[in-house]
């Protein structure tokens, strides 16, 4: 591993001015591209100590071996040459927006003498005008198909085209009235070119103008008693307003603007853009890409524009880009994008009105289509395996582990200590060995409490493994049958016996051994597991840690981490394990922060014991709908009279003009005393608390 102090430029050899730089590993590959206002300063933030930086900005440092720079005259230039540099030698620590399919676009081939519309895809040619890009080519096809019978154009093939100008004779199309045979001859180059500009009008947005002019014919038709023209017009205008149908209006001052929204998470990054002419969504599409760099949202926004506009025609670029974060060199990319478009380019986020409302819809499109893209990885059979197998190798298993346990830590300054148990059985989670703990053994800093708190949660789940094994009976007496086994054992139902209760026939909840035990945590954490195994004299189950700064895998007494490949499905699998484990221990203690506080709030009301203040707790759900209520409705609560009604209310009402406030350390969550706390999920009905 490259040490960055050996590569480190002097600061007096670096400019001061704008520019660009690349980062190169030891084979002499381009790893990063980054461009800089001043050099000298932005190349300083890369070589400081390593625990200083952010956890990607470390791996690519210490991936590169050398760095180099090319300077330029302005911020515009360094942005092009950015580009250009990212396209070139597309660096594995750049993030990079690519479609998993290609998007089709409706393409009419204006520099062609009898111009052709036609469904187009890839890179765009010069001499076609392009309309889009729409999420499916059904459904270019079918408004193609709608608006022929008013455009009566060319779609056909050149061969076709061709083929039919040679035996005197159009197509079907020809015949049907959705083609005006100019293959034949039957009207002329320059008629035929004003139907496509009508067509290309119509498809850009200015449909009324049109649909007008249909109109008044179709009536001066009917005036002359010309029925057959006029029915043929009001068909067409029918035909126009299907088109437009599917086409809906967003915006009502019918600007031209591109909507961009983001859903992330630690690992990726899901982009949605829709495409807005003329008030009407003409086309939307979306990517999912793996976030390899530093940087925060705004970067994040400005390599998606980047990427998105650079190279691009002038009429793929509207005059106004909504955007959810404004990128840190706005001015410049909108100076860069105006020389593109011929005009002013505004990039700005949408405070009211359709647009916000806009926005906020495709930002749910992008958090729906991370999430599907998440769920597609996950349920696919042959990824799964793939997965359990990476892991084996990656450590060493001698047997896949096709039941995985992880266990997290949650505490709000080091009290409610709570610790969570989730079970992924063949890389799925199985919400039914889910349990929850209460940690009794508190004391000291958060940090000491995490290591304290991880070594009792291990020690009371694998000492009840134990026990329920010594007590257990063999499995042909119960539901499972076959010959028992220890610790190790995977999933019952597949892999070996049932520990079943004798007296309900039923699994035990702890009886089944993990394949692999996983922390969340570093090298303190695995340590304190481990020792809770050793102390209890189990040997044969391992033990990893997932930290979340760099991804690592930690395993005991290793003093390196295991690095799997940011593209593993075997480290995505142990990222979903450890973030389930993480929002199960969060639901938890959430759920019992929000009891405790509406516990203490009634701690001093007279005649109100704890089985009340339960039952208060129960029938309200939270402090801020106790306070919400009125005394006759807390009257209404079993075993409240009138009285203690009303000495309720005084004692929330006194509690809110304390205005209580509570900063959770595990999440940095900041919680008053009267937010309603709403679990993330719902946990399993099945879900224990142990």
């Amino acid at each position: 591993m490259p040490d960055p102090r050996s590569y480190r430029p002097k600061p007096s050899e670096i400019p001061t001015r704008p520019g660009v730089y690349r980062f190169r590993d030891p084979a002499g590959r381009v790893i990063y591209v980054g461009k800089a206002v001043n050099l000298r300063a932005r190349l300083a933030n890369y070589f400081q100590p390593l625990p200083s930086l952010h956890p990607r900005t470390a791996t690519m440092v210490t991936t590169a071996a050398s760095v180099e720079w090319t300077v330029v005259n302005t911020e515009v230039e360094a942005l092009q040459l950015e580009y250009s540099w990212i396209k070139e030698f597309d660096p594995r620590f750049n993030v990079k927006y690519r479609d998993d399919k290609s998007y089709p676009w409706l393409a009419v081939t204006v520099g062609e003498e009898f111009p052709r519309v036609m469904v187009g895809r890839g890179a765009k040619r010069k001499g076609t005008r392009y309309f889009g890009p729409y999420s499916h080519a059904w459904a270019i096809r079918e408004t193609v198909d709608i608006l022929l019978r008013v455009f009566p154009m060319r779609s056909c093939s050149n061969g076709v085209f061709k083929r039919s100008g040679q035996i005197g004779r159009p197509c079907l199309l020809g015949y049907i009235d959705k083609c005006s045979a100019p293959c034949v001859g039957s009207i002329s180059a320059a008629d035929h070119r004003a139907i496509v500009e009508d067509f290309c009008d119509f498809m850009a947005g200015h449909t009324t103008g049109f649909m007008r002019r249909i109109e008044k014919e179709m009536f001066a038709a009917s005036e002359e008693l010309d029925f057959e023209r006029a029915a043929r017009l009001r068909d067409d205008l029918a035909a126009m307003q299907r088109a437009l149908e599917k086409q809906a209006v967003v915006l009502g001052d019918g600007a031209d603007v591109d909507v961009i929204a983001l859903a992330e998470d630690p690992l990726e990054v899901g982009v949605q853009i829709f495409y807005v002419r003329s008030g009407r969504i003409r086309g939307q599409r979306g990517w999912v890409a793996d976030r390899v760099a530093d940087g925060g949202t705004d970067e994040l926004v400005e390599q998606f524009l980047l990427q998105l506009y650079a190279g691009e025609s002038a009429d793929a670029i509207p005059r106004e880009i909504l955007v959810p974060v404004l990128p840190p060199d706005r001015a410049t990319l909108e100076e860069l994008l105006s020389d593109v478009r011929g005009a002013k380019v505004q990039i700005r986020i949408p405070q009211r009105g359709d647009k916000k409302t806009l926005q906020e819809t495709v930002a749910a499109n992008a958090a729906q289509a991370l999430a599907l893209h998440k769920t597609k990885r996950a349920s696919d059979l042959t990824t799964r395996n793939r997965a359990l197998e990476e892991i084996q190798a990656a450590l060493g298993l001698d047997e896949v582990p096709l039941r995985m346990e992880c266990y997290d830590i949650s505490n709000l300054q080091g009290t409610e200590v709570v610790a969570s148990m989730v079970v992924f059985e063949d890389g799925l989670p199985r919400k039914s060995e889910y349990r929850r703990f209460v940690i009794r053994s508190v004391g000291g800093e958060s940090g000491a409490n995490d290591v304290a708190s991880m070594h009792e949660v291990i020690t009371r789940r694998f000492r009840r493994l134990l026990e329920e094994q010594a007590t257990s009976i063999p499995a042909e007496d119960g539901p499972g049958g076959g010959p028992g086994t220890g610790p190790g054992t995977g999933r019952a139902d597949e892999l070996g016996p049932m520990l079943v209760d004798p007296e309900t026939g039923r699994p035990r909840k702890f009886a089944y051994a993990p394949g692999l035990v996983v922390v969340d945590g570093g090298p303190p954490q695995v340590a304190a597991a481990k020792r809770a195994l050793d102390e209890l004299g189990i040997d044969d189950i391992p033990v990893v840690g997932l930290a979340k700064r760099l991804e690592e895998v930690w395993v005991p007494e290793e003093e390196d981490p295991v690095i799997l490949p940011r593209s593993s499905e075997g480290l995505y699998l142990l990222q979903r394990l450890r973030d389930e484990a993480h929002r199960f221990a969060i639901t938890h203690h959430r759920s019992r922060r929000s009891r405790s506080m509406v516990e203490s709030v009634l701690d001093d009301v007279p005649g109100l014991g704890e089985v009340r203040r339960k039952t208060l707790l129960s029938h309200f759900g939270s402090l801020r709908k106790l306070r919400a209520a009125t005394a006759e409705e807390i009257a209404r609560v079993p075993g409240i009279g009138p009285a203690t009604a009303a000495a309720i209310v005084r004692a929330v009402a006194a509690d809110s003009a304390s205005g209580r406030v509570s900063v959770n350390t595990a999440t940095g969550e900041v919680t008053s005393a009267d937010t309603e706390t709403v679990p993330a999920a719902s946990p399993d009905p099945a879900t224990k608390e142990s």
